[in-house]
Formats: structure tokens, sequence, C-alpha cells
């Protein structure tokens, strides 16, 4: 597992890490998923979440204060508490409350029926995981899909991010996403952010949680601190 940290740009800290899978030599996330039997996917998904969980906290996560963000499969999930067994034995066993756990999935996952997403959320929010919608912009559901589900972050896909600083249709998209979830009681979280002029333009729309190689690449068994851009001095009045 590599862990990559979504910053809070305001308090300039962390406030989670996202565990992504790593092969043997490696390979990213996509080139391992592409390997993956359909027969094996659940073994797969449950592997990785009990994975993230031990390389996180070997590497320091109960002690940053920092939460843990998992991908999962949602058509992998028979019975959300059921499933969740292997997870909660990990996070037990090493003294890591629930709470610090997000579980994000997917808008490009195949999500199946819209009823039976929404019953894991809701499982997962008694439990007092957070939830956070993956790729947002990059699938087919996009708005649709909240009107089905309620999360507690939207993670914006880095095609709607990458050169923002130079694209006013995509500044407006990502300006009214920001408006329909604070609405909702959503927080916007920009994936991808490469460059300074993307993360002043997102500052300037007021997007306040951030992941990127501009912040940091992911570390792998380790939990890199990040960094951010030197904020513009503020005039100060006499």
């Amino acid at each position: 597992m590599a862990f990559q940290p979504i910053m809070d740009v305001e308090a300039r800290r962390p406030i989670a890490y996202e565990a992504l899978v790593r092969g043997s030599k490696g390979e990213c996330a996509t080139d391992i998923l592409a390997r993956i039997r359909p027969e094996d996917r659940y073994d797969f998904d449950q592997q990785c979440r009990v994975a993230a969980i031990e390389g996180a906290v070997a590497a320091g996560l109960r002690e940053s204060g920092a939460r843990l963000s998992i991908n999962f499969f949602p058509d992998t999930v028979y019975s959300p508490l059921a499933c969740l067994e292997p997870t909660l034995d990990a996070a037990r066993r090493l003294s890591l409350p629930y709470d610090r756990l997000i579980f994000e999935f997917s808008e490009q996952a195949n999500i199946g029926d819209g009823e039976h997403l929404k019953t894991i959320l809701e499982a997962y929010h008694c439990m007092g995981f957070g939830t956070a919608i993956d790729d947002f912009g990059a699938g087919h559901a996009g708005l649709t899909l909240l009107g089905q589900v309620r999360t507690d972050y939207i993670k914006l896909d880095m095609a709607l991010i990458r050169g923002i600083d130079q694209a006013m249709p995509r500044r407006m998209i990502v300006e009214g996403v920001m408006r329909i979830a604070e609405k909702m009681g959503m927080a916007v979280i920009a994936e991808g952010v490469e460059t300074i002029g993307e993360y002043d333009a997102l500052r300037a729309l007021g997007v306040r949680y951030m992941q990127g190689y501009l912040i940091a690449r992911p570390g792998f068994r380790c939990l890199p601190p990040g960094q951010l851009p030197e904020e513009p001095a503020r005039a100060v009045s006499a």
C-alpha cells in the first residue's frame, strides 16, 4: 500500500490519507485491478481493506490524527455488515477507532442497484465511518448519483481539475458542484492538483480540501506530510 495525503489547505495539515494499491514492481492501481478476475474481486477488496489499515497504522496513522480513506467495490458487497467483519477485526486489533475510517467508491464503478448502494452507505454511517464519492465528474451517473445517495465527501475527478486555471467552463462546473455540495452538507475534495495555477484557482473558488502531486506523491509504506504553496500575503490595514 502507498498513502497520499488529503490536505486541509486552510489548516495546512492532512485530514486523511488515501490508501492506494501498488504492485511489487511499483505498478499502479489501474494495472493491478486489470489483472483481477471478476470472481476474485470480493477477496481482493477484503484483503485491500485489511492491508490498508495494517499499513497505515504501521506508518503512524494513529499518532497523526488523520483519517484513512479506503477504496471499495460496491458491487462486491453482498451484505454491508457481514462484509465488514475483516475490516472491523483489523481496526479493533490495531486500536484504530471506526470514525477514523472513510470508505470511497468511484462514480465510474459498477454501483448496480442504487438502493443497494444506499443501504451500504447507511450501514457505514451507522458504524461511524465517513464516505466519499470518488472520481466525481468522470462517470455517467453525475448529478443523478447525488440524487440517490448521500456521502460526506465528493472527490472531484482530476479531469475537472487539470488546467482549471485556464478553463472557465471547468471553473463554472466546480463552482456549481460546490454550491450543491454545500446545500447537501457534503465537503468537496479536489483530486489531481498538480500546478500552482490549479491550486490558486481552486482556492479562489473556495475549495478547502485538496490532493495531488503538487502537495505530495503517494508514499510507499509511509505517510507523507505534504507541502502546500505559501498563501499570498494579506494586506494589513493601519
